[in-house]
């Protein structure tokens, strides 16, 4: 039984399995709460969440001539963590070595914008196509700005390469807060990869290391994602109720897909050109 199936399974756990998920529960570690937890929860060092969140960037960022030649780079960052962050990016660049890179291009395609499960886009997991997205990127466009950055109307603020990008190379203690208010979705994307045998999985389990262990909150915001989904409204989205850059926020995620983004099986979290869904730059 595959991982997310397991995960699925403890909904309709009953007696011993029931009680022994609840003392789990009850057993998890406090959430950190000021930035310095988050930044030391781990047990990590911040040159180690640097290199780990860059190199986890580059290896989730769209496979291009350009990317794929970072990976002798990346795999030298990796000497340098610990296990099992270094274990996942060796892992991750093995495989993707061992194939084709139009094959790989191909293959990223498929599983990160063909699949609700595989979506890129964190706030997506969290507050999925509703109102309250708007303002879930809003908060992270304006961590960007208090950091000196303007991100470009091109890109999603919540990208999962951008946010691990502006966590490395800018600001790690803003980093680590975004990643961490949309922790349950970072694992159920990790369940995910485990469960579809993605050359990416490897890359998760090293991101993963970098944050604090799941809470009992996570674990039921884990299981009810990969039980229902996230959130969707069909009606009342015109104008999304929402002022300024909040609005403008919804609105790009609203209209990045008429069928919802990365709300559906079937479609991209954003307009993706025809060559690169065939799987060239």
């Amino acid at each position: 039984m595959g991982a997310l199936a397991r995960l699925l399974a403890r909904r309709g756990g009953t007696g011993a399995a029931a009680s022994t998920t609840s003392r789990a529960f009850s057993a998890s570690p406090a959430r950190p709460r000021s930035p310095e937890g988050l930044l030391h929860a781990s047990g990590m060092s911040i040159e180690q969440l640097r290199i780990a969140w860059i190199a986890v960037s580059w290896l989730l960022t769209y496979p291009d001539e350009e990317t794929l030649s970072r990976h002798a780079m990346v795999r030298e960052l990796a000497s340098r963590l610990p296990e099992p962050a270094r274990g996942g990016v060796l892992r991750t660049i093995a495989l993707l070595a061992e194939r084709d890179p139009v094959v790989v291009q191909e293959e990223y395609v498929d599983t990160f914008d063909t699949r609700r499960r595989g979506c890129l886009h964190l706030t997506y997991f969290s507050h999925g196509d509703t109102r309250r997205r708007g303002m879930a990127l809003l908060r992270i466009k304006q961590d960007f700005r208090a950091a000196g950055l303007e991100i470009g109307a091109e890109e999603l603020p919540d990208h999962l390469p951008v946010v691990l990008e502006f966590a490395a190379g800018h600001d790690p203690a803003r980093g680590a807060k975004i990643l961490r208010s949309n922790r349950p979705g970072v694992e159920l994307l990790r369940l995910h990869l485990a469960e579809i045998g993605s050359p990416w999985h490897g890359a998760l389990v090293a991101l993963c290391a970098t944050l604090p262990p799941l809470d009992a909150d996570d674990r039921a915001a884990v299981l009810r994602l990969a039980e229902e989904g996230p959130e969707e409204e069909t009606v009342g989205l015109d104008g999304y109720g929402l002022d300024g850059d909040a609005g403008d926020m919804a609105g790009q995620t609203f209209a990045s897909a008429p069928s919802g983004g990365c709300g559906s099986d079937a479609a991209a979290p954003g307009p993706v050109p025809l060559d690169l869904l065939r799987g060239r730059p």
